[in-house]
């Protein structure tokens, strides 16, 4: 949470929006925000902390852990149509990538106004795909291996 408060900034000069979402209390997540998140970025998180007690926003999601009564962390790309997009769900031990996450928003944003398809690893400025027939059997020509690193 403390990345994605850091680029912050960048994932809205992009138009999107974070939400963060757990089955913690509002006073939870307000404790969490003063004592924990403001030492690590200043002014804390600066986008909504939600509360999902009972786990129904987790369970339409597919993250809701019943058992344990939590949502399992995930991140949800979700278009302005309301369709997800991608979506990525990790256990504790290892943390999500802000990074990959800001290079995923950039990509949906260049197909949804380009048409184009994103390789694996594109970056802006990048060579894409642009689907069709004169396509077929010759995307070799157009992606190397190496543009994905």
């Amino acid at each position: 949470m403390s990345a994605v408060a850091v680029k912050y900034p960048e994932i809205k000069a992009l138009g999107a929006e974070v939400l963060s979402v757990s089955t913690d209390s509002r006073f939870t997540h307000k404790i969490w925000q003063e004592t924990e998140l403001s030492q690590m970025v200043p002014g804390g998180v600066p986008y909504p902390m939600l509360s999902d007690q009972g786990g129904r926003v987790g369970t339409a999601y597919g993250v809701y852990d019943e058992e344990a009564g939590v949502d399992i962390r995930g991140r949800f790309l979700i278009d302005p149509d309301g369709v997800i997009q991608a979506m990525e769900v990790l256990t504790p031990p290892v943390g999500r990538n802000v990074s990959e996450l800001i290079r995923q928003l950039k990509a949906y944003q260049h197909n949804r106004a380009t048409g184009e398809v994103l390789p694996s690893g594109w970056q802006p400025g990048k060579p894409t795909l642009k689907p069709g027939p004169d396509l077929a059997g010759k995307v070799w020509k157009v992606w190397k291996p190496e543009n994905a690193f």
